[in-house]
């Protein structure tokens, strides 16, 4: 693709074909994003519909075709480099010979023999991919720069050949070769550096993928040690890693132990202990120790992958700015084409003895002024950066849409556990009714708890299991959303839950277990009951530990004017102390799963622009319901799946930055846009030749050249910019 016309043209191909369900076309990354029927079209019909018109499509994923992909790229910028440097090197004598040297003997056929490599041969891309497009009844800016140039070349090669036709008429025959020859040149130039700021703006992805060792120390039975290339490596291969390498794929610490820097996932600089039966990922560096351990996730299924096609997917989707600006690219060039022909005809019927002359100038210069590129790369360019950035910064940004949104955020809801909490709860005490039977109670409760899939099951469990490691046979197990567990043993009920599930069975509790659980409670413990049919057996004190990080990022939030809501199943006096201790001042205790959505949706209702915040399934309702929607890392697939943005290290102060990092995007593009519709709207009028009856100035196609060039190259760089923000 050569211009933003090109995107859009190439978008509406795919988007006419059958099966094909909505595309979108990046043109400063070169991809296409598809969703189609797989049972009415292919990846290879796409491919033929695009090569038919011109265009090329690379369907092949492997490893092979990204290297080859890479090296197509290298060539492409290789080979216009080679162009740039030669019609440079032919456009400066032209220029000195028609600024200064005219009149030296044979100046036309010396400019001729010039400018002809550079019109044919270094800017032939142009003339080829005009009449390609001609072919299928459609423009780009190839059409722009072949006719403005080839306009110019032939003019001049006709006043060279046949310079008595206008002395006849009393005119001088003027020849233009210098301007269609450095108009390529400076065409060529932009191109060039377009292309070198476009490669910085998807660093972020190269920096990601440099992450992966090519090759890891697969240990066989045996002690065995082989090295291997990492396609190779498969499910449950252990593999070493050495001090300073890198960890090849996913997996569990079978043997040894180490300092992880996980800070290329994670974004966060200390380094992470890892021993047995510890998760290591991807693209992460192992410090000074030595182990080994067993691959889980290989190719494709890594962190590292995932944030990688999450980073690519992200900085090829579109805007919903970009909307705009694809409608506008795709009717410019032919816009640009009538306002040339106009400009020709108006300087013919009111430009006098000189007015074909200077309406061919006047068209010429308009053609080459005018530039999709600069609006084509606006928003895209700045969408790579921010995303890249975001990356970067441990925030994983899955889509254009909610970058650009994120600024509008003016609440944000926060789920607990998990996200407020370090979500690891552990059991504080647990009190038994006096005259209980504590040892046959205890392997009960742990048997109970063993079948419960809740964390905070898992701490109970974790708790007695040292005293407790029989396991008790139940008749029955009822797990009961948002209360807790009714289970059957010997005939008898038993249930483990929260204070609701006690007042809904009309259960008995002890003075003094209802003392100690309202003195838990003003502690921020969350209190969980055991219970048989009629009384309270036990009482059990769980704590959730606020991270560090937590009330620092609530701060700065609440400070930043954004209204900042906790949501927790825990009951009302467990709530407010951890919301007192967190600095909220919104919170809403015993909240069910299901419940979570309806709160988004009610402040919705109340003109609030919403971030959720969660990590687990029983989140992803709400996240699916909010405007923006934060996944923690560490938390569940299916929340990550969900969540428009992942902030990878589950810190919240990550929430400011996410939120900051959409600012400057917008400004970015907003500034972009500004400058290539500024630069049109201004340009293409004083091309025409609109001051020329007020002062009488002409724009020169050779200036024309260079500031179209230059346009395209500041947007770039402008959005390159974003890179040295500092979050």
């Amino acid at each position: 693709m050569s211009c933003a016309s090109c995107a859009s043209s190439s978008q509406s191909i795919l988007e006419s074909q059958p099966g094909v369900v909505n595309a979108a076309v990046n043109y400063a990354n070169a991809t296409a994003q598809m969703e189609y029927i797989p049972t009415i079209t292919n990846p290879q019909r796409l491919k033929e519909a695009l090569q038919s018109v011109g265009y090329d499509l690379m369907i092949d994923e492997s490893e092979e075709a990204k290297d080859t992909l890479e090296d197509l790229h290298r060539q492409k910028y290789e080979q216009l480099r080679r162009r740039t440097i030669g019609s440079i090197a032919l456009s400066v004598p032209l220029v000195l010979i028609g600024m200064f040297f005219m009149n030296i003997p044979y100046a036309n056929y010396i400019m001729w023999a010039l400018a002809t490599p550079v019109v044919l041969i270094f800017g032939q891309q142009f003339f080829i991919g005009a009449w390609k497009q001609l072919k299928h009844r459609s423009s780009n800016m190839d059409t722009l720069v072949a006719l403005s140039t080839g306009v110019a070349y032939l003019f001049s090669v006709f006043n060279t050949l046949f310079p008595n036709y206008w002395h006849s008429k009393g005119l001088h025959a003027h020849v233009y070769f210098e301007a269609s020859a450095v108009v390529i040149a400076f065409i060529l130039l932009g191109k060039m550096l377009e292309e070198k700021a476009k490669g910085n703006t998807s660093s972020a992805i190269k920096k990601l993928m440099g992450l992966q060792p090519k090759t890891v120390t697969v240990v066989h039975a045996g002690g065995h040690q082989m090295e291997m290339p990492i396609a190779s490596v498969k499910i449950g291969n252990t593999i070493l890693v050495k001090p300073g390498e890198k960890i090849a794929v996913d997996g569990t610490v079978a043997t040894g132990n180490s300092y992880v820097d996980e800070s290329m996932i994670s974004g966060e600089p200390i380094p992470v202990e890892k021993k047995e039966g510890d998760k290591v990922f991807a693209g992460t560096i192992n410090q000074k120790g030595s182990f080994q351990f067993t691959a889980d996730k290989v190719g494709g299924d890594t962190v590292l992958a995932q944030i990688i096609k999450m980073v690519q997917q992200a900085q090829g989707s579109k805007a919903p700015v970009q909307k705009l600006v694809d409608k506008i690219a795709g009717i410019f060039v032919p816009v640009v084409i009538l306002i040339a022909i106009i400009s020709l005809v108006a300087w013919i019927v009111l430009g006098g003895e000189n007015g074909l002359t200077q309406g061919l100038l006047a068209m010429v210069t308009v053609l080459v002024i005018a530039c999709p590129c600069a609006l084509g790369l606006a928003t895209p360019t700045a969408i790579m950066a921010g995303v890249g950035k975001g990356a970067e910064n441990g925030i994983l940004i899955k889509d254009a849409e909610s970058l650009e949104g994120a600024k509008k955020v003016n609440a944000i809801v926060l789920d607990k556990t998990g996200t407020i909490t370090e979500g690891k709860p552990a059991v504080v005490d647990i009190v038994w009714k006096p005259e209980a039977a504590q040892k046959e109670l205890s392997h009960l409760l742990y048997t109970i708890e063993s079948q419960s899939e809740h964390p905070l099951a898992e701490a109970i469990v974790k708790y007695l299991a040292p005293a407790a490691l029989e396991k008790s046979k139940l008749d029955n197990f009822e797990s009961i959303t948002g209360e807790g567990v009714a289970v059957k043993y010997h005939g008898n009920s038993y249930f483990v839950g929260s204070p609701k599930m006690m007042r809904s069975h009309n259960i008995y509790i002890h003075d003094e277990l209802k003392q100690k659980a309202a003195q838990w409670s003003k502690q921020a413990y969350t209190v969980i009951w055991f219970a048989s049919l009629e009384n309270a057996l036990a009482a059990i004190a769980i704590t959730d530990k606020i991270k560090d990080s937590s009330v620092q990022a609530i701060q700065q939030l609440q400070s930043s004017g954004i209204e900042v809501y906790m949501l927790t199943g825990d009951n009302e006096r467990t709530a407010k102390a951890v919301a007192a201790k967190a600095g909220i001042q919104h919170y809403k205790a015993e909240v069910l799963p299901a419940h979570k959505a309806d709160f988004v949706k009610d402040l919705q209702q109340h003109g609030k622009v919403v971030a959720m915040v969660g990590d687990g399934i029983n989140d992803s309702n709400a996240l699916a319901q909010a405007d923006i929607s934060i996944a923690m890392g560490k938390g569940s697939d299916i929340a990550m799946d969900v969540a428009k943005m992942t902030i990878i290290s589950s810190d919240l102060t990550k929430i400011l930055k996410a939120i900051q990092l959409s600012k400057y995007t917008v400004a970015a593009i907003r500034q972009n846009l500004f400058w290539a519709f500024i630069y049109n709207i201004i340009g293409i009028p004083i091309a025409a030749g609109i001051l020329y009856p007020v002062n009488g100035f002409l724009l020169n196609p050779m200036i024309a050249g260079a500031a179209m060039a230059l346009s395209s190259v500041s947007v770039v760089t402008n959005s390159l910019r974003l890179r040295t923000k500092k979050l």
